[in-house]
């Protein structure tokens, strides 16, 4: 036992001798965790798994961290043919201690055997398959998909469980106590299925009258009884003369009461079974139809779900084939890019990145393209900005005011950063008579280059212009 502060090993002392720290509780759980999981382990032994499963429970609620509790209630589920519980109780145990831990191993033979781990799958679905057909009043399906699922997974007590409960339904009370019987075998105290047996036998085994016993009087007759016969024999009686005639025909009598038995009784009865027999070849060729009626609807839930994917796969290839799809989007980045590389025209190469700017959305995009587009931009939009720069600023050294205005506009949008085209641009608005272009222009500035010298000359000209 280590340390819950510091995990250095414990003495027997109540105290760590390495960090001082206060262990009597923590020794008193541990112990407690340990009883339980002593506990769990006798009774899984003895094949009570719902027992072992309810003191391993209790172990792990007051230690967690014990290991041998959790791999061992794995394997309790994965007996009762709870593979999904098994496996999450095993990973846990995994993931606490990742090395040196056997619930490795048996997460890997579970997992190593690709078709087996698939048929646990199918078990589990087709199980809660059982389940909903039961909540819709299809109980026929329900059996068979019960029997695959014990077919598949002989261990599922659950579905020993609810397939005899179906079978309990039915009245078919010798067939509900196989299962039953079955579940007792890989769970000996399940208290489910303890109580479902109780019923079950009480209907096959119904309790008998109470049966008086006779006494026999010395001076009149002798009476028993011969299973459900009451016999009277009389004592002291003497047989009356001619008793050959009368045993004759009292055998007569009795040969005619046992043919007339046979006709009303045993006839009846003899017919009744060959047509009980007819209806369960009736019902098991019904159930067999609903069957396959069943899967054929499930084929064809299927081929359409699939016709439904077909549509969706064509419709996402035809937006990255088709007109305006990614392919073609793709294809006008590059061309854009390729014109400019081969002609160094920088406004014929930014007029095409906006032309794909405005066919697509950028953030439906793939990155990649993004990346493209905005290393383009990069490259072209700040040479077309110098370019309108320089013609903007020779027109304002003209004295042409208004061609400096198109042109640093059009500097302005491709490059915000530039703050002497933003200062001219503002300049030449206020010279147009311009007033509220000039004065957003001059806020810009200040907002953009608060430190510089045109902010400072930007905010007298806003109060020049504000008549202050």
């Amino acid at each position: 036992m280590f340390c819950y502060h510091c995990g250095c090993r414990l003495s027997e002392h109540d105290f760590c001798t390495a960090c001082g720290a206060d262990v009597s509780l923590y020794k008193k759980v541990i112990h407690v965790s340990n009883m339980f999981y002593n506990e769990g382990l006798e009774k899984a032994g003895v094949r009570d798994l719902t027992g072992a499963v309810v003191s391993l429970r209790q172990s792990l609620k007051f230690n967690k961290n014990n290991i041998r509790a959790r791999n061992l209630l794995g394997l309790v589920y994965f007996e009762m043919g709870e593979t999904v519980s098994a496996l999450r109780e095993w990973v846990l145990s995994k993931n606490m201690r990742p090395k040196k831990n056997i619930a490795g191993e048996y997460i890997d033979r579970v997992q190593s055997n690709s078709g087996r781990l698939e048929s646990l799958t199918q078990t589990v679905r087709k199980y809660n398959r059982a389940l909903v057909l039961c909540q819709q009043d299809s109980r026929d399906l329900a059996v068979i998909q019960l029997k695959k699922v014990i077919s598949m997974n002989p261990g599922f007590v659950k579905a020993h469980q609810l397939l005899a409960l179906l079978y309990m339904e039915r009245q078919d009370w010798e067939r509900a106590e196989r299962e039953l019987r079955k579940c007792r075998e890989i769970d000996r105290n399940n208290l489910q299925t303890l109580s479902y047996l109780k019923e079950v036998e009480q209907m096959l085994m119904p309790e008998e009258g109470i049966r008086q016993s006779v006494k026999r009087k010395k001076e009149d007759a002798v009476r028993y009884q011969t299973d459900n016969e009451l016999i009277i024999q009389p004592l002291n009686v003497k047989e009356p003369k001619g008793g050959g005639v009368s045993s004759l025909l009292n055998i007569g009598i009795g040969l005619v009461i046992g043919l007339a038995s046979m006709y009303f009784l045993v006839v009846p009865a003899a017919q009744s079974k060959v047509r009980n027999e007819e209806q369960q070849v009736i019902t098991r060729i019904s159930s067999e139809s609903d069957a396959k009626t069943a899967r054929i609807q499930e084929l064809e839930s299927q081929v359409a779900d699939m016709g439904e994917r077909e549509k969706e796969i064509h419709a996402q290839l035809e937006e990255y084939v088709g007109v305006d799809g990614t392919v073609q989007n793709t294809e006008l980045l590059l061309n854009a890019l390729a014109g400019y590389m081969e002609t160094q025209d920088a406004a014929a190469a930014a007029a095409e990145l906006e032309s794909v700017s405005q066919r697509v959305n950028m953030e439906e995009m793939t990155e990649g393209f993004r990346r493209l587009y905005t290393a383009a931009g990069g490259v072209i939009f700040p040479e077309l900005a110098a370019q309108y720069f320089n013609e903007g600023h020779r027109a304002f050294n003209a004295g042409s005011y208004s061609a400096a205005a198109a042109a640093l506009e059009q500097a302005v949008a491709y490059d915000a950063a530039n703050e002497e085209a933003l200062y001219e641009l503002a300049q030449s608005y206020r010279i147009l008579g311009e007033n509220d272009k000039a004065l957003e222009a001059y806020n810009k500035v200040i907002q953009l280059f608060p430190d510089s010298w045109r902010a400072e000359n930007s905010k007298s000209y806003i109060d020049r212009l504000n008549g202050n």
